[in-house]
Order: C-alpha cells, then structure tokens, then sequence
C-alpha cells in the first residue's frame, strides 16, 4: 500500500527546457522534504512527468505546496492515488520504474485529468471522501493560482515552515507592518485553515478500500487533494494578536 503521486508542467510545451530544469530542482527538494515518507525516490520522465511514491500516511499536500509557491512559480497538475503498490525487488528503484495497481489507476486519471483540463484529483478509495476533497480542493488550487511573487514568498514561509507573522519578518528583514499586509492579502491564515481541513479530511479516508476508478473523479469539475495527517493547531498561527 502506497501513495502514488504523478504531477506535470501546465503549459511545459511552451518552455520545455525550463520546465526540465524546474522538474529536476522540483524533484530534489521533495525528496528532501519527504525524507522516509518516501518508499522511493522521486523522478521525471522524458515527458516532463514527475512521479512519487509515498507511505499511504504521508502527507501529499508537502508537494502540491511546494511546488505552488515556489519561486519560479510554475503551474502543475497533479494526481494522487492511494492503494496497492508492486515490491521492489532491487530495494532502491525510483518511482518512475515502480508499478501495481494505485500506478495503472494514476496513469488513467492524469490523462482523464489532462482531457479535463483538472489541477488537482486525489482517489482513496472512499467514494464519500473523494467526495468531500472534491467540494473543498478547487478553492485551495485559485488561492494558491492566485497569489503574487511576494505573497507565495510569506505564505510558504507560513505554511511550509510554520512561521509566525513576526518570524517571518524576520526572515525577510522588515516591519512586522509590511507583512501583516502581505498575510492578508495572501488570505495566509485562511489557506492555513484549508489546508488542515483537507488534511483531516484525506485522513478520514484511510482504511483497506481499493482506489476508485478514475470516472469517478470525472463525475466533477471540482478537483481533489490530500493529506496524510491533521493540524489543526497550525490553522491558527497566520494572524497574531
């Protein structure tokens, strides 16, 4: 049982050289972040297609947000899939050459996702939970779309490193002033809010069920994500007093 994560460059066409370079710098900052949360190292195909393979109580909601408030700032979509995975026979081999089933289930949805022109789908296996992220993720993929080069700085130092307003000024070397405005206009502690809600969510889906099937996801334009654990005190650390 795994985490299957498969992730691409919206609009890679475009810039494939860049988007590349980004995926490799991309790559090595997850596995980094995951550390032994992964069951295998991350990678990329030829076709600039990133692929993951986590510990099913991991926390898929570290890449989506690492990838969105970056500093280049590249648009992705991703697909997350949780359920049966193949052994790997050599002991190290990346996820680009693992396989099994939540694997045959993520290639179908990225390429339904892709027709769908959808960011973000996660498949537990809990239709009623699916769901549920469904109705919730497509507000945390326009906040995250919508924030300003200076606003993805403070809220990845906010959500990423759990930074208090003060600590994040800081950081930056400015008035405690200057970024309580950059977290409200970033909508900080709402996406703070957000994001432990999907997370408690995603965790209530944990059990034995198989993957659903990717027409399921296509049955709404809305577009899932996931999280292995809840916090909910982090929800409230955006705005001091």
């Amino acid at each position: 049982m795994g985490m299957v994560l498969f992730g691409d460059v919206v609009g890679s066409r475009r810039d494939s050289v860049g988007s590349t370079a980004w995926l490799r710098e991309l790559v090595a900052e997850l596995d980094s972040a995951y550390g032994t949360a992964r069951l295998a190292p991350f990678g990329f195909t030829q076709g600039d297609e990133l692929q993951g393979l986590l510990a099913p109580e991991a926390d898929p909601l570290t890449a989506v947000l690492h990838a969105a408030l970056g500093s280049a700032g590249r648009r992705m979509r991703w697909v997350l899939v949780r359920g049966d995975v193949d052994e790997d026979s050599t002991g190290n081999a990346p996820a680009t050459e693992r396989t099994g089933p939540a694997f045959v289930v993520a290639r179908d949805a990225i390429g339904a996702a892709r027709t769908g022109h959808e960011r973000l789908v996660i498949l537990t296996g809990r239709p009623d939970v699916d769901s549920l992220l469904a109705d919730l993720v497509p507000a945390l993929v326009d906040m995250l779309d919508g924030l300003t080069d200076r606003q993805r700085m403070v809220a990845r130092l906010a959500l990423l490193e759990d930074l208090r307003q003060s600590e994040v000024a800081d950081r930056l070397h400015v008035r405690r002033a200057t970024i309580s405005v950059s977290f409200n206009r970033a909508r900080v502690r709402s996406l703070q809010r957000l994001v432990a809600g999907i997370r408690r969510v995603y965790s209530s889906g944990s059990g034995d069920a198989e993957p659903a099937a990717p027409e399921a996801a296509k049955g709404s334009e809305a577009m899932p994500a996931a999280a292995g654990k809840a916090d909910t005190g982090k929800a409230d650390r955006g705005v001091e007093p």
